[in-house]
């Protein structure tokens, strides 16, 4: 009797990023030339809690078998095709929990959350996947690192615009990520040098002031707001009044980190908790730009950058490390391989535990790369850091 066709499963879950799609083209053309069959799962870890065995209508909705022809054109665009959710299988909420799974006694009223695991490890079970790709952030790879724990194979790709997955130097999406505010910046000097005005662009990033600082270090902007470090906003305003007379044009400009606070401040939070305790962040650049015109009585720009960040497609580094990530992962897979996590440390590519993912947070080293004086990048010293400083 012949031997039964292996099988990998993928998913992309959390925020979409540029390089998502030519790591999904990667990895399936890799699998089927090692002669894998491939399931792409829709909507991230929402696929796999919604998909019914017992109900072939759901079946289209929640997974997509995967070839060489289905991918050909896929790395031409950014996002993912395969689609994405924010969903945690282990907890969800009543009003989350798939028709098909509600019992008679279902109340989309309670805010009991479920832990449906079980489901996902028989539906992987009955898909026949024997090993799974997912493709996330740290709130995606952190349930990875559960299915593991219960025993199923999974080797995982770190992607997140704000480059904050513990254990690895990069993440899919980042580099396009700069690259975009970095554009935006500069182009947005037309207008705050013709009006004359301080222009607060706000970025992305959650809880680590990354994409603030180094776009602010790269695009050369005056003052730069982490999530690290909460600001006195007279003292910026004080700052950024400076930087507009000392400037020939009469304009400045600050990035704040959607993150960011101001000193005995809170974040800017809004909406209910996504399924990892997260709420949305945004609109602490609105915050600034008030206080900063009633302090200085100057005019301003407000951008708020967001989506833009990371839509269209990839930069050539996110090609790069897309492809190699993908082809990595497939390798793992091939030599028997699990509960790993590929990543890049030092400049070099690795794998390593999936658990590392869940040992610490990934932040600013403020110390080295910011001056909390003068709230702006402070880079002296790269001598043996990484291409992206950490």
């Amino acid at each position: 009797m012949a031997d039964r066709q292996k099988t990998v499963g993928v998913l992309t879950g959390g925020g979409d990023v540029p390089g998502l799609n030519p790591a999904l083209k990667t990895l399936v053309t890799r699998a089927t030339e090692n002669g894998y069959r491939v399931i792409g799962i829709r909507r991230g870890w929402g696929g796999l809690l919604g998909f019914n065995r017992d109900d072939p209508e759901s079946w289209e909705k929640t997974i997509m078998p995967l070839d060489r022809h289905a991918v050909r054109t896929v790395d031409r665009t950014g996002g993912t095709f395969l689609h994405t959710s924010r969903t945690n299988p282990g907890k969800v909420a009543n009003v989350d929990v798939p028709g098909f799974l509600r019992g008679a006694d279902y109340d989309p009223s309670d805010s009991k959350q479920h832990d449906f695991t079980d489901h996902v490890l028989a539906n992987l079970e009955h898909l026949g996947i024997d090993a799974l790709i997912p493709i996330g952030g740290d709130d995606t790879l952190s349930y990875a690192e559960r299915l593991y724990r219960e025993g199923f194979p999974v080797v995982a790709i770190p992607k997140t615009m704000d480059n904050d997955v513990f254990g690895t130097d990069y993440c899919i999406g980042f580099s396009t990520a700069v690259t975009r505010s970095v554009n935006f910046i500069h182009s947005l000097r037309t207008s705050a040098g013709s009006h004359e005005r301080i222009a607060v662009v706000e970025l992305f990033g959650r809880n680590s002031g990354e994409t603030s600082l180094i776009s602010a270090y790269l695009a050369g902007v005056d003052r730069a707001l982490i999530s690290e470090v909460p600001f006195d906003v007279e003292k910026l305003a004080l700052l950024l009044q400076e930087d507009k007379r000392g400037n020939r044009s009469n304009y400045a400009m600050v990035t704040v980190s959607e993150g960011a606070s101001m000193t005995g401040g809170q974040i800017v939070e809004y909406g209910q908790e996504d399924a990892y305790g997260h709420k949305k962040l945004g609109g602490i650049g609105v915050v600034v730009s008030e206080a900063v015109k009633r302090l200085t009585g100057s005019h301003i720009i407000y951008q708020q950058l967001s989506y833009l960040m990371r839509s269209g497609a990839p930069d050539s580094l996110d090609l790069m490390v897309a492809y190699n990530y993908a082809n990595m992962t497939m390798d793992l897979i091939t030599e028997g391989m699990s509960g790993r996590m590929v990543a890049m440390q030092g400049g070099t590519y690795r794998h390593i535990p999936i658990s590392s993912i869940m040992q610490g947070e990934k932040r600013v080293d403020v110390a080295e790369l910011y001056d909390t004086d003068e709230y702006r990048p402070k880079v002296r010293h790269v001598l043996g850091k990484p291409m992206f400083l950490y």
